[in-house]
């Protein structure tokens, strides 16, 4: 199926918030980093964090470490599509911070103590600060390790070595099938972290495998009813060790499923809860942004 790009472009004009229309630009081709990182500086706090609702459904204004791996992206971004890639001092800052709050075994809590509950996730505003969670600890440290590869201030950082360290034990430790967003995020750490952990990445990769069912479709417990993580969602990017676990024409076919996915109006949507009216469009900017990258990148654009 054919992607309208032109379409997209008008979506991202008429409905995403400016962070999401610089990545944008930037996947277009665009080479204005600058601005990419002066709007994500929109969401920046004074100690070195991030929150104000960079994370969507998380609205409270404190750093927070699920908006770290929002942030983290976005280094990504600027790293990625520049040449020569451009590294940001806010990283290894990014890093400072989630290392002040980072639990003894160096996991990071699910999040913090809210200061402004109102139209936050019920999986945000309950979590127990005090627990490390291998959720969000492992999808940040992943997002972390693709910054590593163009930034060695945040490769030697210390927190992301104890953070590397507290996945790996507590992926060997897991004996169960996990919730599908665990799952999946593990995964996501093991294939970013096979670059420079092979050994032990690959190991843990196989074990994992045996939990991904051959369509390679995680039903979310929890979720709304038809919620499910797909086969993109767990390997997003070809080439990549974590595409292995599934069989080509699965991938094919979820290629399929997420080109047709473009809305009349030029952008896609999300199938999971919807926390509040903001949050809901800016998710709305957030993956058609990550749906066209994953499009182009598999060869369909």
């Amino acid at each position: 199926m054919d992607i309208d790009i032109r379409a997209a472009e008008s979506f991202m004009a008429g409905h995403a918030r400016v962070l999401d229309r610089r990545c944008f630009a930037l996947l277009m081709g665009g080479s204005d980093t600058a601005g990419a990182l002066a709007a994500l500086d929109a969401y920046r706090n004074p100690d070195g964090g991030y929150g104000l609702g960079l994370e969507p459904d998380l609205r409270s204004p404190e750093s927070q470490p699920g908006a770290a791996l929002h942030a983290f992206g976005v280094f990504e971004s600027v790293a990625r599509f520049a040449d020569p890639p451009v590294t940001s001092p806010h990283a290894a800052a990014l890093c400072d911070w989630l290392e002040s709050v980072s639990l003894p075994d160096g996991g990071l809590p699910m999040a913090l103590p809210l200061t402004v509950g109102e139209a936050t996730a019920p999986w945000w505003a309950a979590a127990d600060p005090s627990v490390s969670s291998l959720q969000i600890t492992s999808v940040s440290a992943a997002a972390a390790l693709r910054v590593a590869a163009h930034d060695p201030a945040v490769a030697a950082h210390p927190w992301l070595q104890r953070a590397v360290g507290y996945c790996f034990e507590a992926i060997e430790a897991l004996e169960e099938m996990p919730h599908a967003y665990v799952l999946s995020f593990a995964l996501h750490f093991l294939d970013a972290a096979h670059d420079t952990r092979p050994d032990d990445a690959g190991a843990l990769l196989g074990r994992l495998g045996k939990f991904v069912p051959p369509e390679g479709t995680l039903p979310v417990e929890g979720g709304t009813a038809d919620e499910k993580l797909r086969p993109l969602d767990i390997a997003p990017t070809p080439g990549r060790p974590v595409r292995d676990l599934l069989d080509p024409g699965v991938i094919s076919a979820d290629l399929d499923r997420l080109a047709a996915l473009q809305r009349d109006d030029g952008g896609w949507t999300v199938d999971y809860a919807k926390i509040s009216p903001a949050g809901s469009l800016d998710w709305r900017g957030v993956i058609t942004v990550h749906a066209i990258d994953v499009l182009r990148r598999n060869g369909r654009l």
